[in-house]
């Protein structure tokens, strides 16, 4: 009995300094587990990733868009006219005129200028990508309350209350195309230069995109100047606000500087060459 009673306050001692019993505490006993092969997969890693049997194991990838033998996706569906030529179509990045004014209110923009392509792409934070068929931006109308920006703007396309806004603040918007080659220049005009060639001329229109540049009211930039004039007035007494005289302005010459339809920078005609190194501009003979 004594063994016992001793054994006992041994058991109920070691007890009291063991820590309790918890999932962290527990193990299973020795040598009960069999030990797992490398990885942890279906098979337990035997198989190294390639699966069991077949073009899997081999690593014979099918190639994009087929169905291991079943009519594809791009075959099941009838085809629709409406996507036909869809990747070659032009499109323009949207500018809203609230992301105008704040360039213009953070001094990303000078409207002492006109602004022009080179002159959105050069505030850092706005891009264009010729490649995927981006032709210029378009100005859209939202933030159409609150722009009050005086300002001389090209953009690719513009809607009519987006011409309105700006010039009942007494600016002007000008509608004009460039083609890809033209975009590659004017998105980084300092690439250019440095590659020591002349500036080319720019392209005209396609013949889907005549009608759109041609016409006044789309403020085109082959446009008649004296139909621009009308469609100005016309505009204003459209949406009600007083058109501003832009020929009694202080910014008279800024406002009425346009760009040649064959030109790509105002101010530098085709045919020159600019030397950034020696700051020189290498003009074209005339004969």
């Amino acid at each position: 009995m004594a063994n016992l009673r001793d054994a006992s306050d041994k058991a109920l001692k070691l007890l009291r300094t063991l820590p309790r019993v918890q999932i962290g505490n527990l193990r299973p006993n020795p040598n009960s587990k069999k030990p797992d092969k490398r990885g942890r997969a279906q098979h337990g890693g035997d198989k190294h990733g390639a699966g069991n049997k077949g073009s899997g194991q081999r690593q014979n990838f099918m190639r994009l868009g087929y169905e291991t033998g079943n009519q594809p996706f791009y075959l099941r569906f009838p085809y629709e006219p409406y996507y036909k030529g869809h990747h070659m179509r032009r499109q323009y990045p949207p500018l809203s005129l609230l992301q105008l004014q704040v360039l213009i209110d953070t001094n990303r923009i000078d409207i002492s200028q006109p602004v022009d392509i080179t002159t959105l792409c050069n505030s850092g934070l706005l891009t264009l990508k010729p490649a995927e068929m981006e032709y210029g931006f378009q100005l859209t109308d939202e933030g159409l309350d609150n722009f009050k920006a005086k300002i001389n703007i090209e953009v690719q396309h513009a809607s009519e209350a987006v011409i309105a806004a700006v010039e009942r603040n007494g600016g002007v918007i000008r509608t004009a195309y460039y083609d890809p080659r033209s975009l590659h220049i004017l998105k980084n005009p300092k690439k250019w230069f440095e590659k020591g060639i002349p500036i080319p001329q720019r392209m005209l229109p396609p013949q889907d995109a005549i009608e759109y540049y041609t016409d006044a009211k789309n403020r085109g930039y082959l446009a008649n100047p004296e139909e621009i004039s009308k469609e100005r007035l016309v505009l204003a007494q459209k949406y009600g606000y007083e058109l501003p005289k832009i020929e009694e302005d202080a910014s008279y010459e800024m406002l009425t500087a346009a760009k040649d339809a064959r030109q790509l920078f105002l101010g530098l005609e085709p045919g020159w060459l600019i030397n950034l190194v020696d700051k020189t501009i290498i003009k074209a003979k005339t004969t």
